[in-house]
């Protein structure tokens, strides 16, 4: 089955969507809490409902940007957000992105991606991030089977997938995952890398 704008689409409108914690998780809003350049420009992708967005916005983060496939999710935001700008809601595909951002924020969209495609979300968001620009988040570890999404991976995979282009600040268990997720999320920060085109 493909993971196109019609399936993500229906799993909102059927309250399909599971990974929805309601609120920001710990690990997302205890990094966002050290963050103190509050100008910075931030893509949240494959989004969903964003409660992430939420917390920026109310502690004064306003150059944030959503963008996922399903408008559902981008209307539920809006009308949790009712000032936040329509300019920085983005109904489209991750993978056309040809913005630039500082800091993009990382929450069950790599898992729900196909797994192949895995190789291609590395490399644009090396080519979205700014020099120096930073990709932090959550990252599942448990054994990739064919059930999903969400696809699970591990570790070694991840360090294989990031580490040429990015600088691996970060990555490792996360100590405040909620409950069903205990033990199972890894926290990651990964700096992008200049390369020798960028100089």
């Amino acid at each position: 089955m493909p993971f196109n704008k019609e399936y993500w689409e229906n799993r909102y409108l059927n309250d399909e969507a599971p990974w929805d914690t309601g609120s920001i998780t710990a690990p997302l809003k205890e990094y966002i809490d050290q963050i103190i350049d509050k100008t910075l420009k931030i893509l949240i992708p494959g989004a969903g409902n964003a409660h992430e967005l939420d917390y920026l916005f109310s502690q004064g983060f306003h150059n944030v940007f959503i963008i996922d496939l399903a408008p559902t999710p981008l209307e539920n935001i809006k009308s949790r957000n009712p000032n936040f700008p329509d300019s920085q809601l983005l109904l489209g595909d991750f993978f056309d992105l040809n913005d630039t951002f500082d800091l993009i924020l990382e929450q069950t969209f790599f898992c729900a991606l196909s797994p192949e495609l895995r190789p291609q979300y590395a490399v644009k968001m090396h080519e979205i991030l700014k020099p120096g620009g930073k990709i932090a988040g959550l990252l599942f570890d448990f054994p990739l089977t064919e059930a999903g999404p969400p696809f699970g991976g591990s570790e070694t995979e991840y360090r294989g997938l990031f580490a040429d282009t990015f600088t691996i600040k970060k990555l490792e268990r996360a100590h405040n995952s909620i409950k069903p997720r205990q033990d199972r999320e890894l926290f990651f920060i990964f700096e992008k890398k200049i390369t020798t085109q960028q100089l």
